[in-house]
């Protein structure tokens, strides 16, 4: 839960950044980063968890840097699984980000320079609130994606009890241990807070659209 929650809440401002870089920005190789950005909804867990694993090794650049700084190693630490888990969640929180600030009339910001705001106030004033469904929604799917994640959070964090476990990586442990009572609790918990979380935002969605 405590990854989930760190991790969604620094997809806020990363999530915004690209959202607004790709819809406002006029760049070279824009489509490959929204494909790069895109890339973990179809890279199998583990080969992703397998490069953001030796990219984290203590003998790498990021490794060493890391150790250097605070003393601890990055890889099989919380760090390293809060920097993964915002690297395997991105796509969930940019691309509702991104459909969002994309629906959002350009004659609109073109009218509020005109009247004298500046983009960062247009940004503020006119586009945050227009996009924040999208947001939201964003927030949420990556909140749900991190809570259930298990391919990327086995390689990067192991399973290490009070610093890197999470709820799936216990359900895992519970059915190897033939525990099947607490696997089903456990299994119940991500159930009921996935089909409550994309009842939520289906029902919002479509309230927001009959407005």
């Amino acid at each position: 839960m405590k990854l989930a929650l760190v991790t969604s809440l620094s997809l806020l401002p990363i999530g915004l950044l690209l959202a607004y870089s790709l819809v406002r920005g006029k760049f070279r190789g824009k489509y490959l980063a929204e494909s790069l950005i895109t890339l973990p909804l179809v890279l199998p867990p583990t080969v992703l968890g397998y490069f953001l694993l030796v990219g984290m090794d203590s003998n790498s650049v990021a490794g060493k840097l890391f150790y250097t700084i605070t003393g601890d190693n990055l890889a099989f630490s919380f760090s390293g699984l809060w920097f993964a888990s915002i690297i395997y969640s991105l796509p969930f929180a940019v691309q509702p980000m991104l459909r969002a600030l994309e629906n959002i009339s350009p004659e609109l910001r073109e009218a509020a320079w005109c009247s004298g705001l500046s983009r960062w106030k247009t940004f503020i004033k006119i586009e945050l609130p227009l996009a924040w469904p999208g947001i939201l929604t964003g927030l949420i799917l990556s909140f749900c994606h991190t809570l259930g994640e298990f391919g990327v959070v086995l390689m990067i964090g192991g399973n290490i009890a009070g610093e890197t476990r999470t709820l799936s990586i216990a359900i895992y442990d519970s059915v190897l241990a033939f525990d099947q009572q607490q696997a089903m609790q456990m299994s119940l918990i991500l159930l009921a807070i996935a089909v409550i979380t994309v009842t939520a935002i289906y029902r919002f969605n479509h309230r927001l659209m009959r407005v």
